[in-house]
């Protein structure tokens, strides 16, 4: 089991759109990693980019509010049909404490591989649909903040400068 530091807000990776994954060889222990500083970090979805890592990987697991089974793994994931539209307080590990109602499409239809690199396309909706659109925004360098207004960032203005302070600070991972 190996914990991994969230990167914050204000890391450039956070920024970028992940690079596409093409070998599935050696991602069990990067998600077995991902899912335990997930669950550390009493998350509910964590994209690769969140630890520092620039790959197209996202796991979830909201089984303690939604009847799923258990966590989902994710690889290059592309949303293809949206419907519906829900507003809804998240939040983000890369942006401790700061809550913000986004809006989001109620249902999705995803195209994904799974950890073996088999191709799916299925429907998604509830808090599932919500975190699965959270963290593939994660992955295409668009984060929580970027979908709120000006003047709901400047609410949380110090907040975010000192968020974004430690985020530039954090070291680039390989």
């Amino acid at each position: 089991m190996a914990v991994f530091e969230i990167t914050l807000y204000g890391n450039p990776i956070l920024k970028k759109k992940c690079e596409t994954i093409t070998d599935y060889k050696a991602l069990a222990p990067l998600v077995n990693n991902m899912l335990d500083t997930m669950y550390e970090e009493e998350g509910i979805g964590l994209a690769a980019n969140q630890i520092g890592i620039d790959l197209h990987l996202l796991v979830i697991d909201v089984s303690h509010i939604e009847d799923t089974d258990g966590h989902l793994v994710i690889t290059n994931g592309e949303i293809i049909n949206r419907t519906g539209d829900l507003n809804m307080e998240e939040g983000c590990l890369s942006l401790p404490g700061i809550r913000f109602d986004v809006k989001r499409p109620e249902e999705i239809t995803l195209r994904y591989q799974t950890i073996s690199g088999e191709t799916k396309v299925e429907e998604f909706n509830g808090m599932l649909a919500r975190v699965i659109q959270h963290e593939i925004d994660h992955l295409n360098g668009v984060l929580m903040i970027d979908r709120v207004s000006p003047l709901v960032k400047m609410q949380f203005n110090q907040e975010l400068k000192e968020i974004e302070k430690m985020g530039k600070k954090q070291s680039p991972k390989a």
